[in-house]
């Protein structure tokens, strides 16, 4: 029943007219030599009302459709995408992808999931995904280059990797002529606003970000602006470490 909740509900009508199928017209009207078989078949018409629990995850299935639908109508930039949950993002992503044509199997197992977290399949064509999201912190090269090797292990036609933050120089320049797409920030939130039923007002800019020559005295990694969400200071920007929370300095932005 979790597996056929978690599939297009019409997977589970189909399943639920095949078992009624079965059990009211075709097993009936079976010639058994078994005792056991034979019984079988004579009370399969009285069994068929069965086929209506295939119905519940139906009912299910629509529902969690529906719930995604409504949670890529709500964007309305990168930082309402940045709000969500790891769970949500990667949901948010596979219902954009499916609007933009492509048949999507998300990866609903618990625990390790290879760096697969997205299936796609378009044209003949097969593509791994990976979703990060990271409000912060940038995707480095050793991602990038382990889903380089996932994409040979799938027999791939290419991989994508999808964070609501940003990708490191290095990382870049390893994706750079080979079929790895990287999607990031601005590219994101202008992806998801082009998959919407009404493109309303949405803010595809990408945020403020520290100058490049601006490093953390303490660990020596990137500072990047940030907006405090607690205490008497919320709402206002400030610059932190990248490395956080292993790092936890912060200072003041300029200007």
């Amino acid at each position: 029943m979790w597996i056929l909740a978690r599939l297009p509900w019409w997977v589970s009508v189909c399943l639920a007219t095949l078992v009624f199928t079965l059990l009211r017209f075709v097993v009936p009207n079976i010639e058994f030599e078994n005792p056991l078989f034979k019984g079988f078949a004579l009370a399969a018409r009285q069994m068929a009302w069965f086929a209506g629990f295939f119905l519940l995850p139906a009912v299910v299935s629509a529902l969690l459709s529906y719930g995604k639908s409504q949670r890529l109508e709500r964007q309305s930039g990168i930082e309402s995408i940045r709000s969500l949950g790891w769970k949500e993002f990667e949901e948010l992503l596979g219902e954009a992808y499916r609007r933009d044509g492509y048949s999507v199997v998300e990866n609903d197992h618990v625990g390790p999931d290879g760096g697969v977290d997205l299936l796609l399949k378009k044209s003949g064509n097969t593509y791994v995904v990976q979703c990060k999201q990271w409000r912060d912190a940038k995707v480095g090269v050793s991602i990038v280059r382990e889903m380089f090797g996932v994409m040979h292990h799938q027999n791939a036609t290419g991989v994508i990797i999808v964070t609501s933050g940003m990708f490191t120089q290095e990382a870049r320049n390893f994706a750079n002529g080979k079929p790895i797409d990287l999607v990031e920030g601005s590219q994101l939130a202008e992806f998801i606003r082009n998959v919407q039923s009404e493109r309303t007002t949405f803010d595809c800019s990408p945020p403020p970000k520290a100058s490049a020559e601006m490093i953390c005295p303490v660990c020596g990694a990137e500072l990047i602006v940030r907006t405090a969400r607690r205490g008497s200071r919320a709402g206002n920007r400030f610059l932190g470490c990248t490395s956080y929370p292993k790092c936890q300095h912060t200072q003041d932005c300029l200007g």
